[in-house]
């Protein structure tokens, strides 16, 4: 049985387009029993409780680490703590699985709300978008549960009564779940998000782009033509009806991550952490650093630049970055905080057919003075937002002048994507102020970092976890997904057409003119027999860096020991086919001590 967890407010849902203003009036129960579910509101409370704990997943570290560490995109940062994740080494039961008790209890909350919901006294329309609703997040569960540990047990009816037995279905039982789901949903859900469901709550679109997803998975793993087939006729339904979902995408790139946008047009479906911290998970000015509901994201991806942008690193005997003086920057709201958890895959391979390149510069952002999408994704330039003094006679101040920086006006570090002769103090023979920090003198501790989910609106309470939402499907990957679904469907053609227009949309510029933004968009173009499962995938880095879908992607396609073993030095020692799923968490073996054991996945 699932202990609710209401929201508060309803947040991603806003039962009320003024926010959270007013809340939802609910009395949780330490325990959800078939009369909770006996009234409208009780229907609409158990739906809220499950939209509040995909909350109390997405932006938080545990699970963010899960979807992503370990693949060709992330490494480990300096304070990235275990590094098994990354690794693959000592992955096992006791070691993974944050949303795995969540996510079941949230089906049961789910099974409860179909089960009783259907006699419950509402107009016909308002109940069945509930259900809708419900279908929806039921299906949106279990396909993460069956794309991360295959097969999973499966659940229909509220259970009321605690077992000790439990079983696994077969992968083909969930995904027929998973369809019908998301296919009856599709149905019944609106075109845009309307009461009590605003924000950017589950809609037809949202329904269908995950029908598309749950296709193309399931045709990866059987080789299933029709499975690919109708995965690409779904996205290019969404696509042909954008306009009556109020879906598009910006003309810049960037746009899609400006926090006003957060809820535009380009966004699909988001996990919702408030506006108003008043209803958050944490004590406003209480530099929280982690728990429940927490969206701490904008900062995984941070180096430590207040404690490794001394004003006179250098470069040591072995071409290493050495920190060296005073800080040229203090934490701020702007460039957040430091966590130094995962960072972009830029080690360089020291032999092979890789050697000397890196999959982060070589291999997904190769194209970076054409296409947008490297200078809107990561932070290269710092401003100094301090002023500091450099004596000329300084511990390793190489310059030969004393000079004084300007806050809000020079720049502290620059991390050019090209090196730079003299860096880091000089740009060839001219004295630098700050520091300059080329690729060959990116470590652990200092790197480009990802800037989409920057926070600034903290201000004073810049420790306070993000009140942004976590965005999980974007309009764009209807684009990447189609492009997918055709060529694996034998039409390239059709898979370039697609690529195209998000591959187009990056090479716009607001800086340009109209005629080099057409020049641009022209150098960006393919054609199909550029059109390749590896192209799509440097493609989908391009366009959804960081944004929680890396592992699954690599899984899907079949692709993770294979790309792991070409790209990834720290963990393509250790990951095996295996790996491919993920170890059943201990705690669900240890309860099963009715009938059959149960089974873990092999090689855990």
């Amino acid at each position: 049985m699932k202990s609710i967890q209401l929201l508060t407010c309803l947040g991603l849902m806003g039962l009320l387009s003024s926010g959270c203003e007013r809340i939802l009036e609910e009395h949780p129960q330490s325990q959800i029993v078939p009369s909770y579910f006996n009234s409208p509101s009780g229907v609409l409370g158990g739906i809220a409780g499950v939209y509040n704990d995909i909350r109390g997943q997405w932006g938080t570290e545990g699970f963010t680490v899960e979807m992503q560490a370990g693949t060709d995109e992330f490494i480990q940062g300096l304070s990235a703590g275990t590094p098994i994740p990354y690794t693959y080494n000592g992955l096992n039961s006791s070691n993974f699985g944050s949303a795995w008790g969540v996510a079941f209890q949230d089906i049961n909350t789910l099974n409860g709300v179909l089960q009783y919901g259907k006699t419950v006294d509402l107009p016909d329309a308002t109940r069945r978008q509930y259900l809708a609703q419900a279908k929806f997040l039921r299906a949106f569960w279990y396909f993460y549960l069956v794309q991360t540990w295959g097969d999973v047990p499966l659940h229909t009816e509220f259970i009321t009564t605690a077992s000790q037995a439990a079983s696994r279905q077969p992968v083909a039982e969930v995904y027929e779940l998973i369809i019908k789901d998301l296919t009856e949903a599709a149905a019944d859900l609106p075109n845009q998000p309307t009461a009590p469901f605003l924000g950017k709550a589950a809609t037809k679109p949202v329904a269908q782009f995950l029908l598309a997803k749950a296709y193309l998975t399931r045709g990866w793993l059987n080789n299933t033509a029709a499975d690919f087939s109708q995965a690409a006729a779904i996205c290019d339904d969404i696509i042909a009806n954008k306009s009556s979902y109020g879906l598009d995408l910006w003309q810049d790139f960037g746009d899609a991550f400006v926090p006003a946008n957060d809820y535009g047009k380009e966004t699909m479906f988001v996990s919702d952490h408030v506006l108003d911290p008043k209803y958050g998970y944490y004590v406003v000015g209480g530099a929280a650093g982690g728990g429940a509901a927490q969206n701490l994201s904008p900062w995984f991806t941070n180096w430590n630049y207040p404690n490794n942008s001394g004003i006179n690193s250098f470069k040591n005997a072995s071409g290493a970055f050495v920190n060296s003086g005073v800080s040229g920057m203090i934490r701020d709201s702007f460039y957040g905080r430091p966590y130094v958890r995962m960072r972009p895959n830029t080690d360089k391979w020291p032999s092979g057919a890789h050697a000397g390149k890196n999959y982060f510069l070589d291999q997904a952002f190769t194209n970076r003075d054409v296409d947008s999408r490297f200078a809107n994704s990561f932070y290269t330039v710092y401003i100094s937002n301090t002023s500091v003094t450099n004596a000329a006679n300084a511990a390793n101040n190489s310059r030969g002048i004393g000079y004084t920086t300007v806050a809000g006006q020079d720049t502290a570090v620059w991390l050019p994507d090209f090196e730079v002769a003299g860096a880091p103090q000089f740009i060839g023979s001219r004295p630098f102020k700050g520091i300059v920090v080329p690729p060959s003198l990116w470590n652990n501790g200092i790197f480009p970092a990802l800037k989409k989910f920057m926070d600034p609106s903290r201000g004073a309470n810049f420790n306070d976890p993000s009140t942004r939402p976590c965005v999980l499907y974007r309009f764009s990957d209807v684009y990447l997904t189609g492009a997918e679904a055709w060529l694996k469907a034998g039409n390239a053609t059709k898979a370039a057409t697609l690529l195209n227009v998000v591959r187009q949309r990056a090479a716009f510029r607001k800086t340009n003119t109209s005629a080099q933004n057409t020049a641009a968009a022209a150098a960006m173009a393919i054609t199909a027999a550029d059109v390749t499962l590896d192209f799509i995938l440097d493609e989908r880095t391009r366009e959804l860096f960081g944004e929680w879908q890396r592992w699954h992607d690599l899984v899907r396609t079949r692709s993770l020991v294979r790309r792991v073993k070409e790209w990834n030095q720290e963990a393509a020692p250790y990951v095996k086919d295996y790996h491919m799923l993920r170890p059943i968490p201990q705690s669900q073996i240890d309860r099963v001590v009715s009938g059959p054991s149960f089974p873990q996945n092999p090689g855990y």
